[in-house]
Parts: C-alpha cells; sequence; structure tokens
C-alpha cells in the first residue's frame, strides 16, 4: 500500500512549503511509475477551511478537507508561512495535531511550520531548527525546545524539523531516502536538480547567526569591528573600545552573545569575506588579507569551521562576478 502524505497548509501559506515537498514525493512515484513500480506515496494537500487555501504569493490551493485524527497516515508535513502565527491561535487545528501525531509514522515541519508543531507541545524536549530569521523568536515562545539556528534539517526520532523554504525539498528528499533507499533519492535530487545532501548549514544563507539578537549592548563593537577588521582584535583591544575590564567583558560578551570575543571575531570577519567573495572579483589571497585573516589557509579554516565550505567553494556558488 502507498505511504499516505499529507500536506498541512493554512491561509497565508508560504506556497514552496507546499509544493517542494509535494514535488519530491510525486517525483518518487514518477520515477516507479517509469519503472512499472507500484506507487510508494499517496500524496495530499489538506486544511481545516473547505474552500481553496490562498498563500502569501497569491496562488490558491485546493485542498482537501483535515482528515479524522484517527485516519491513518504515515507522514504529515506541516508547511510554513506567516499565516502559521493565524493557526497557531486556532485550537481545534493544534489539538488535531497533536492528536495526529498519535496515527503517523512521522511529523514533520518545514520553515516556520514549526511554530504550530511547537504549539502542540510535541517538540518539547527536542532539538528543532526553523528559518534563520525567525529561531530566535521560536526559542522565546517555546522555550521548552532546544532551538539551533545552522543545520537544514534535525531528525528528532519520528518527528522532522527543517530549516526556511527550499530546506523542506531537502527534509523530503531524507524522508525518501528513508523509506526507499539512497539510490531512488539521488534518482529524485538529480531529476529536481538540487543536492541530495546539500553542503553546509542555513549559515552560507544567512547574516551571522549567532551575532543576530537585535539591540544587545555589544552592537557598536561589531559594528567597530567590521570597520576595523585590520587590527589585532585581541580582548585588550576589544574591552578597551567598550571602556570595561578585561575579565568584565569578556564573562558579559559570552552571557549575551553566547561566543568568545575570539569566536565572534572570526564569524564577523567570515561574514565580511563572505559578501566580498559574492560581490567583487578580488583574489581570495586579497579578501583573506583585507578581512584580517593574514592568509588564505587562515581564512579556508574560518570558513569551514563556520560555513561547512571552503572560499572557493562558496565563491562558486553564491558569486555574481566572474574573477
Amino acid at each position: 500500500m502507498p505511504k499516505i502524505i499529507h500536506v498541512l497548509a493554512f491561509p497565508n501559506v508560504q506556497v514552496l512549503d507546499v509544493t517542494g515537498p509535494l514535488q519530491v514525493f510525486a517525483s518518487a512515484n514518477d520515477l516507479a511509475r517509469q519503472q512499472g513500480l507500484p506507487l510508494p506515496y499517496a500524496i495530499s494537500v489538506i486544511a481545516s477551511q473547505a474552500e481553496p487555501v490562498m498563500t502569501s504569493a497569491g496562488l490558491a490551493l485546493v485542498a482537501e478537507p483535515l482528515p479524522a485524527a484517527d485516519a491513518p497516515c504515515d507522514t504529515l508535513v506541516i508547511a510554513g508561512g506567516w499565516g502559521v502565527y493565524g493557526a497557531v491561535e486556532d485550537p481545534a487545528l493544534v489539538d488535531w495535531v497533536r492528536q495526529k501525531a498519535v496515527h503517523s509514522r512521522r511529523m514533520t515541519s518545514v520553515c516556520t511550520g514549526a511554530f504550530l508543531l511547537a504549539a502542540s507541545g510535541l517538540l518539547d524536549g527536542c532539538r528543532v531548527v526553523t528559518h534563520w530569521t525567525r529561531c530566535e523568536a521560536l526559542a522565546l515562545k517555546y522555550p521548552k525546545l532546544q532551538v539551533e539556528a545552522n543545520p537544514i534539517f534535525i531528525q528528532q526520532g519520528s518527528l522532522w524539523t527543517s530549516a526556511g523554504v527550499t530546506a523542506g525539498i531537502d527534509l523530503c528528499l531524507a524522508l525518501v531516502e528513508q523509506d526507499l533507499g539512497r539510490d531512488t533519492a539521488l534518482e529524485v535530487a538529480r531529476h529536481l536538480v538540487v543536492f541530495l545532501k546539500r553542503p553546509g548549514g542555513q549559515s552560507q544563507f544567512s547574516v551571522t547567526l549567532s551575532l543576530q539578537k537585535a539591540g544587545n549592548r555589544f552592537a557598536e563593537l561589531h559594528a567597530w569591528i567590521t570597520e576595523h577588521l585590520n587590527l589585532d582584535l585581541n580582548i585588550p583591544t576589544l574591552a578597551a573600545q567598550v571602556g570595561m575590564s578585561e575579565r568584565s567583558f569578556v564573562r558579559h560578551y559570552r552571557t549575551i552573545t553566547g561566543q568568545t570575543p575570539a569566536r565572534a571575531v572570526e564569524l564577523i570577519r567570515v561574514e565580511t569575506a563572505r559578501r566580498q567573495l559574492a560581490d567583487s572579483g578580488a583574489s581570495i589571497k586579497r579578501i583573506a588579507v583585507h578581512c584580517g585573516f593574514g592568509s588564505e589557509e587562515t581564512m579556508r579554516r574560518s570558513f569551514l569551521r563556520a560555513l561547512s565550505v571552503t572560499p572557493q567553494a562558496y565563491r562558486e556558488r553564491f558569486s555574481g562576478t566572474v574573477e
């Protein structure tokens, strides 16, 4: 029997959070059809409202009504989008999600769909991820969650959460690999022209995740660091810049940012180098010197620590310029 896959939508849902996962499972069905095999998946979009669901992109989706909470289901995929904040205020929908977990093999969320999954209480105590811009909000609203900003997706037993937007495709490729094996998942990825396992994490696409707390007391220091990357940015220099003793500075800085000053300087250097790699045709050696790394090898090691990719690979993936 095909595995029943439900993709849960709601008004103002993000269209790619719905269609990306759908296409992964549909492509797996296409491969099976071409090989004369039974279709592995029965896929449907569901919603709590009877009328078409309007996405935030202005495209209306014709969804099936919510099945009974105790109806068989292999995998529930909860899409994300700005409408999720209204969805979490619907007690009947939140309760349906909670009950559905008892009758589903896997519960998953794409992007900000994690907010609805979290509202059900199912993610309490779990490591989770969402879109990098909403990680802090998710952690504040649901303090029982262990929110991580960088992974593309996280599995915690039968619960899966993914990062922003296209990361739902990565997550569903992993589900296909779990169900049908690596060869099938790889063939689906080739068909969709995407990575089977994307190198790196959300940090490749966002600002420096671990320093993004808006309005913290070291925001001016971070701006000063960005303008003086060629200096020896050691603790005495940084402490003097904010008018604090070295010991007090280190203690307060780590408490507020969650990073050591040295790690923060490295991340800011990486962030600046990323922009230059993407936006300029300067050589990697020149960028390394300009950003205060001193050498290409030092910058390479920093990129691998922060982004899990080399500077050259990052430039090839994101640059709009030609050297």
